[in-house]
Protein backbone atom coordinates (compact mmCIF):
# COMPACT_ATOMS: atom_id res chain seq x y z
CA UNK A 1 0.00 0.00 0.00
CA UNK A 2 1.43 3.07 -0.42
CA UNK A 3 0.95 5.93 1.92
CA UNK A 4 2.04 8.35 -0.05
CA UNK A 5 1.10 11.48 2.32
CA UNK A 6 3.04 14.38 4.18
CA UNK A 7 1.94 16.57 6.91
CA UNK A 8 4.19 19.90 5.68
CA UNK A 9 2.06 23.22 6.64
CA UNK A 10 4.28 25.39 8.93
CA UNK A 11 3.00 28.65 6.88
CA UNK A 12 0.58 28.99 9.88
CA UNK A 13 -0.86 32.79 9.10
CA UNK A 14 -3.13 33.90 11.48
CA UNK A 15 -5.03 32.78 15.06
CA UNK A 16 -6.45 29.14 13.34
CA UNK A 17 -4.33 27.59 10.73
CA UNK A 18 -2.46 24.49 10.94
CA UNK A 19 0.93 23.57 11.15
CA UNK A 20 0.29 20.67 9.15
CA UNK A 21 -1.95 17.87 7.17
CA UNK A 22 -2.91 14.42 8.51
CA UNK A 23 -0.57 11.85 6.53
CA UNK A 24 2.52 10.76 5.21
CA UNK A 25 4.34 10.49 2.03
CA UNK A 26 1.58 8.69 -0.17
CA UNK A 27 2.11 5.84 1.31
CA UNK A 28 2.06 2.34 -0.42
CA UNK A 29 1.92 0.00 2.01
CA UNK A 30 2.45 -3.74 1.13
CA UNK A 31 0.47 -5.48 3.72
CA UNK A 32 -0.07 -9.05 3.06
CA UNK A 33 -4.06 -9.41 3.59
CA UNK A 34 -5.95 -11.48 1.81
CA UNK A 35 -9.07 -11.27 -0.18
CA UNK A 36 -12.61 -12.58 1.66
CA UNK A 37 -14.23 -15.17 -0.99
CA UNK A 38 -18.00 -14.70 -1.54
CA UNK A 39 -18.98 -17.77 -3.74
CA UNK A 40 -16.60 -21.42 -3.58
CA UNK A 41 -13.86 -19.81 -5.91
CA UNK A 42 -11.34 -17.95 -5.23
CA UNK A 43 -12.20 -14.43 -4.98
CA UNK A 44 -9.62 -12.23 -6.90
CA UNK A 45 -9.84 -8.43 -5.16
CA UNK A 46 -6.08 -6.65 -5.92
CA UNK A 47 -3.22 -9.90 -5.93
CA UNK A 48 -3.36 -11.44 -2.38
CA UNK A 49 -5.54 -8.47 -1.36
CA UNK A 50 -3.42 -6.23 -1.27
CA UNK A 51 -3.84 -2.36 -2.67
CA UNK A 52 -1.08 -0.32 -3.32
CA UNK A 53 -2.82 2.64 -1.95
CA UNK A 54 -3.45 2.58 1.58
CA UNK A 55 -7.13 4.29 2.54
CA UNK A 56 -7.27 6.83 4.95
CA UNK A 57 -3.31 8.26 4.21
CA UNK A 58 -5.36 11.82 3.80
CA UNK A 59 -7.33 13.21 5.98
CA UNK A 60 -7.39 16.92 7.06
CA UNK A 61 -5.32 19.69 5.19
CA UNK A 62 -4.98 17.35 2.14
CA UNK A 63 -4.65 20.32 -0.08
CA UNK A 64 -2.76 23.28 2.08
CA UNK A 65 0.41 24.06 0.50
CA UNK A 66 4.11 23.39 2.73
CA UNK A 67 6.33 26.08 3.73
CA UNK A 68 9.22 26.38 1.27
CA UNK A 69 12.47 24.40 2.42
CA UNK A 70 13.72 20.73 3.91
CA UNK A 71 10.63 18.89 6.31
CA UNK A 72 10.58 15.85 7.40
CA UNK A 73 7.06 14.24 7.99
CA UNK A 74 6.76 11.08 9.84
CA UNK A 75 4.19 8.62 10.40
CA UNK A 76 3.64 5.65 12.23
CA UNK A 77 0.94 3.00 10.87
CA UNK A 78 -0.75 -0.01 12.12
CA UNK A 79 -3.50 -2.37 10.99
CA UNK A 80 -4.69 -5.15 12.35
CA UNK A 81 -7.91 -7.26 9.86
CA UNK A 82 -9.19 -10.61 9.76
CA UNK A 83 -11.48 -12.28 6.88
CA UNK A 84 -13.77 -15.72 7.70
CA UNK A 85 -12.68 -19.12 7.64
CA UNK A 86 -14.28 -19.61 3.63
CA UNK A 87 -12.10 -16.82 2.60
CA UNK A 88 -9.57 -18.56 0.17
CA UNK A 89 -6.64 -16.85 -1.34
CA UNK A 90 -4.16 -18.15 -4.59
CA UNK A 91 -0.29 -17.21 -2.97
CA UNK A 92 2.49 -18.54 -4.27
CA UNK A 93 1.83 -22.27 -4.56
CA UNK A 94 -0.44 -22.69 -1.42
CA UNK A 95 -4.42 -21.54 -1.37
CA UNK A 96 -4.70 -19.89 2.28
CA UNK A 97 -8.05 -18.95 3.87
CA UNK A 98 -8.67 -17.71 7.68
CA UNK A 99 -6.27 -15.09 7.87
CA UNK A 100 -5.63 -12.96 10.46
CA UNK A 101 -3.16 -9.67 9.87
CA UNK A 102 -1.15 -7.68 11.57
CA UNK A 103 1.18 -4.56 9.80
CA UNK A 104 3.01 -1.94 11.70
CA UNK A 105 5.19 0.48 9.35
CA UNK A 106 7.12 3.28 9.93
CA UNK A 107 7.45 5.56 6.85
CA UNK A 108 9.58 8.49 6.70
CA UNK A 109 9.22 10.95 3.90
CA UNK A 110 11.94 13.41 3.64
CA UNK A 111 10.11 16.43 0.97
CA UNK A 112 11.88 19.64 -0.31
CA UNK A 113 9.60 21.93 -1.47
CA UNK A 114 11.35 24.59 -3.76
CA UNK A 115 10.85 28.69 -3.56
CA UNK A 116 8.84 28.90 -6.36
CA UNK A 117 5.59 28.74 -8.62
CA UNK A 118 5.01 26.37 -11.14
CA UNK A 119 1.48 27.28 -13.16
CA UNK A 120 0.60 29.43 -10.22
CA UNK A 121 1.16 26.64 -8.24
CA UNK A 122 3.71 25.44 -5.31
CA UNK A 123 5.63 22.47 -6.17
CA UNK A 124 6.62 20.30 -3.70
CA UNK A 125 8.90 16.67 -4.00
CA UNK A 126 9.09 13.35 -1.62
CA UNK A 127 10.54 9.99 -1.66
CA UNK A 128 8.97 7.97 1.34
CA UNK A 129 10.22 4.47 2.92
CA UNK A 130 9.54 2.49 5.49
CA UNK A 131 10.87 -0.30 8.13
CA UNK A 132 8.45 -2.20 9.13
CA UNK A 133 6.93 -5.49 10.34
CA UNK A 134 4.13 -7.91 9.38
CA UNK A 135 2.65 -11.09 10.56
CA UNK A 136 -0.03 -13.07 9.05
CA UNK A 137 -1.67 -16.55 9.64
CA UNK A 138 -4.22 -18.78 7.35
CA UNK A 139 -5.12 -22.22 6.93
CA UNK A 140 -2.99 -23.45 3.91
CA UNK A 141 -3.58 -25.65 1.58
CA UNK A 142 -1.23 -26.95 -0.23
CA UNK A 143 -2.82 -29.97 -2.82
CA UNK A 144 -5.20 -32.31 -0.67
CA UNK A 145 -3.41 -30.98 2.36
CA UNK A 146 -3.66 -27.84 4.74
CA UNK A 147 -2.39 -26.64 7.61
CA UNK A 148 -2.11 -23.66 10.14
CA UNK A 149 0.69 -21.48 9.42
CA UNK A 150 1.87 -18.23 10.44
CA UNK A 151 4.51 -15.88 8.64
CA UNK A 152 6.18 -13.10 10.09
CA UNK A 153 8.65 -10.77 8.68
CA UNK A 154 10.63 -7.26 9.53
CA UNK A 155 12.66 -5.56 6.87
CA UNK A 156 12.12 -2.72 4.65
CA UNK A 157 9.17 -1.44 1.64
CA UNK A 158 9.48 0.24 -1.50
CA UNK A 159 9.78 3.33 -2.42
CA UNK A 160 7.47 6.13 -3.24
CA UNK A 161 8.36 9.24 -5.24
CA UNK A 162 5.99 11.73 -5.46
CA UNK A 163 5.29 15.24 -6.86
CA UNK A 164 2.63 18.14 -5.94
CA UNK A 165 1.44 20.91 -6.83
CA UNK A 166 -0.85 23.19 -4.48
CA UNK A 167 -3.20 26.33 -5.59
CA UNK A 168 -4.77 28.60 -2.68
CA UNK A 169 -7.08 31.18 -3.23
CA UNK A 170 -8.34 32.97 0.19
CA UNK A 171 -10.60 29.81 2.18
CA UNK A 172 -10.13 27.44 -0.59
CA UNK A 173 -7.08 25.05 -1.33
CA UNK A 174 -6.46 22.51 -3.99
CA UNK A 175 -3.59 20.17 -4.64
CA UNK A 176 -2.94 17.66 -7.84
CA UNK A 177 -0.32 14.68 -7.35
CA UNK A 178 1.27 12.02 -8.86
CA UNK A 179 3.04 8.99 -6.93
CA UNK A 180 4.19 5.49 -7.41
CA UNK A 181 6.05 2.43 -6.15
CA UNK A 182 9.04 1.17 -7.09
CA UNK A 183 9.06 -2.17 -6.02
CA UNK A 184 12.54 -2.78 -3.90
CA UNK A 185 10.96 -3.72 -0.37
CA UNK A 186 10.97 -7.79 0.81
CA UNK A 187 8.69 -9.55 -0.92
CA UNK A 188 7.96 -13.29 -1.45
CA UNK A 189 5.32 -14.47 -3.56
CA UNK A 190 5.07 -18.00 -1.92
CA UNK A 191 5.43 -16.18 1.68
CA UNK A 192 2.24 -15.11 3.17
CA UNK A 193 3.64 -11.62 4.94
CA UNK A 194 5.42 -9.42 3.11
CA UNK A 195 6.46 -5.93 3.38
CA UNK A 196 6.41 -4.84 -0.98
CA UNK A 197 3.95 -4.99 -3.14
CA UNK A 198 6.63 -7.01 -5.55
CA UNK A 199 4.97 -5.16 -8.60
CA UNK A 200 5.13 -1.36 -9.69
CA UNK A 201 2.76 0.96 -9.56
CA UNK A 202 1.25 4.50 -10.39
CA UNK A 203 -1.34 7.09 -8.61
CA UNK A 204 -2.73 9.96 -9.74
CA UNK A 205 -5.38 12.35 -8.31
CA UNK A 206 -5.99 15.66 -6.74
CA UNK A 207 -7.31 17.52 -3.17
CA UNK A 208 -9.31 19.93 -1.89
CA UNK A 209 -9.34 21.76 1.48
CA UNK A 210 -11.53 24.28 2.80
CA UNK A 211 -9.91 26.19 5.69
CA UNK A 212 -11.63 29.40 7.10
CA UNK A 213 -8.77 30.90 9.35
CA UNK A 214 -11.40 32.86 11.40
CA UNK A 215 -14.02 30.50 12.19
CA UNK A 216 -11.53 27.60 13.00
CA UNK A 217 -13.32 24.78 10.23
CA UNK A 218 -12.22 22.57 7.95
CA UNK A 219 -12.98 20.17 5.57
CA UNK A 220 -11.12 17.92 3.17
CA UNK A 221 -11.25 15.28 0.44
CA UNK A 222 -8.41 13.75 -1.11
CA UNK A 223 -9.62 11.60 -4.44
CA UNK A 224 -7.55 9.58 -6.98
CA UNK A 225 -6.71 6.32 -9.29
CA UNK A 226 -4.31 3.44 -9.23
CA UNK A 227 -3.09 1.69 -11.84
CA UNK A 228 -1.11 -1.37 -11.06
CA UNK A 229 1.52 -3.24 -13.31
CA UNK A 230 1.85 -7.05 -13.67
CA UNK A 231 3.78 -8.55 -10.83
CA UNK A 232 6.82 -10.35 -12.65
CA UNK A 233 6.72 -13.33 -10.19
CA UNK A 234 3.21 -14.26 -10.57
CA UNK A 235 2.02 -13.05 -14.25
CA UNK A 236 -0.80 -11.29 -12.27
CA UNK A 237 -2.05 -7.83 -12.37
CA UNK A 238 -4.37 -6.22 -10.48
CA UNK A 239 -7.33 -4.07 -11.79
CA UNK A 240 -7.66 -0.15 -11.25
CA UNK A 241 -8.61 0.89 -8.27
CA UNK A 242 -10.35 4.56 -6.98
CA UNK A 243 -10.10 5.89 -3.37
CA UNK A 244 -11.71 8.69 -1.50
CA UNK A 245 -10.18 9.84 1.51
CA UNK A 246 -12.40 12.98 3.73
CA UNK A 247 -11.34 14.45 6.89
CA UNK A 248 -13.02 17.16 9.02
CA UNK A 249 -11.88 19.36 11.99
CA UNK A 250 -12.57 22.60 13.86
CA UNK A 251 -9.73 24.34 15.99
CA UNK A 252 -10.64 25.01 19.96
CA UNK A 253 -7.61 26.91 20.21
CA UNK A 254 -4.95 27.71 18.20
CA UNK A 255 -3.01 24.58 19.34
CA UNK A 256 -5.72 22.01 19.65
CA UNK A 257 -8.30 20.71 16.97
CA UNK A 258 -10.50 17.83 17.13
CA UNK A 259 -13.21 16.25 13.97
CA UNK A 260 -13.30 13.34 12.44
CA UNK A 261 -12.36 11.21 9.07
CA UNK A 262 -12.58 8.60 6.89
CA UNK A 263 -12.28 6.82 3.48
CA UNK A 264 -14.21 4.91 0.44
CA UNK A 265 -11.96 2.17 -1.35
CA UNK A 266 -13.71 0.56 -4.54
CA UNK A 267 -11.99 -1.57 -7.17
CA UNK A 268 -13.11 -0.61 -10.26
CA UNK A 269 -12.07 -3.05 -12.93
CA UNK A 270 -11.33 -6.64 -12.32
CA UNK A 271 -7.48 -8.32 -11.80
CA UNK A 272 -5.80 -9.63 -15.03
CA UNK A 273 -3.96 -13.27 -15.43
CA UNK A 274 -4.22 -16.90 -14.60
CA UNK A 275 -5.35 -17.68 -11.64
CA UNK A 276 -7.90 -14.43 -11.65
CA UNK A 277 -9.73 -16.32 -14.19
CA UNK A 278 -11.31 -18.36 -11.33
CA UNK A 279 -13.18 -14.92 -10.13
CA UNK A 280 -13.12 -10.96 -11.01
CA UNK A 281 -14.71 -9.99 -7.56
CA UNK A 282 -13.79 -6.65 -6.97
CA UNK A 283 -12.52 -5.42 -3.88
CA UNK A 284 -14.04 -2.48 -1.51
CA UNK A 285 -14.29 -1.28 2.23
CA UNK A 286 -15.36 1.93 3.96
CA UNK A 287 -14.06 3.55 7.31
CA UNK A 288 -15.17 6.52 9.60
CA UNK A 289 -13.27 7.44 12.83
CA UNK A 290 -12.14 10.06 15.01
CA UNK A 291 -9.06 12.37 15.12
CA UNK A 292 -7.34 14.81 17.48
CA UNK A 293 -4.59 17.15 16.75
CA UNK A 294 -1.98 19.20 18.06
CA UNK A 295 0.23 21.98 17.40
CA UNK A 296 3.15 22.48 19.64
CA UNK A 297 6.78 24.54 19.35
CA UNK A 298 10.12 24.51 19.46
CA UNK A 299 12.51 27.28 19.43
CA UNK A 300 9.22 28.95 18.45
CA UNK A 301 8.93 27.09 15.21
CA UNK A 302 5.19 25.07 14.63
CA UNK A 303 5.46 20.91 15.17
CA UNK A 304 1.95 19.40 13.90
CA UNK A 305 1.00 16.17 15.46
CA UNK A 306 -2.32 14.32 14.86
CA UNK A 307 -3.42 10.75 15.84
CA UNK A 308 -6.58 9.22 14.10
CA UNK A 309 -7.89 5.68 13.57
CA UNK A 310 -10.55 3.99 11.15
CA UNK A 311 -13.28 1.24 11.65
CA UNK A 312 -13.98 -0.68 8.54
CA UNK A 313 -17.53 -1.61 7.59
CA UNK A 314 -19.42 -2.68 4.65
CA UNK A 315 -16.38 -4.35 3.29
CA UNK A 316 -16.50 -7.19 0.01
CA UNK A 317 -12.90 -9.61 -0.92
CA UNK A 318 -10.47 -7.62 1.84
CA UNK A 319 -9.55 -8.09 5.26
CA UNK A 320 -11.95 -5.95 8.03
CA UNK A 321 -10.82 -4.57 10.69
CA UNK A 322 -8.94 -1.43 12.08
CA UNK A 323 -6.17 0.96 11.84
CA UNK A 324 -4.10 3.67 13.01
CA UNK A 325 -2.06 6.75 12.46
CA UNK A 326 0.35 8.99 14.42
CA UNK A 327 1.71 11.79 12.22
CA UNK A 328 4.46 14.28 13.36
CA UNK A 329 5.93 16.67 11.06
CA UNK A 330 9.43 17.78 11.28
CA UNK A 331 9.96 21.17 9.48
CA UNK A 332 13.91 20.46 8.94
CA UNK A 333 14.54 24.47 7.23
CA UNK A 334 12.69 26.18 9.75
CA UNK A 335 13.90 24.28 12.95
CA UNK A 336 18.16 25.31 11.36
CA UNK A 337 17.12 28.82 10.60
CA UNK A 338 15.41 29.38 14.45
CA UNK A 339 18.54 28.11 15.92
CA UNK A 340 20.69 30.33 13.63
CA UNK A 341 19.07 33.20 14.73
Amino acid sequence: MAWRNSTRRHAAALRWRTAGRTGVGRLAVSISLVALATTSQTARADEGGVSFWVPGQYASFAAVAPTPGFSLPMLSYYYSGNADGDVELDRGHTVSFGVDADFFGQFIAPTYTPDTTIVGARPSFSVTFFPGWNQTSADVRVGPLSASRTDEITGFGDLYPTAQLFWNQGVHNWMAYVTGGIPVGDYDPDRLANLGMGHAAIDAGGAYTYLNTETGWEFSATAGLTYNFENPDTDYTSGIDSHLDVGTSRFLNEQLFVGAVGYAYVQLTPDEGQRAALGDFESRTFALGPQVGYNFTMDEVPIYTNLRGYYEFDVENRTEGGSVFLTIDLPISALAKAKDQ
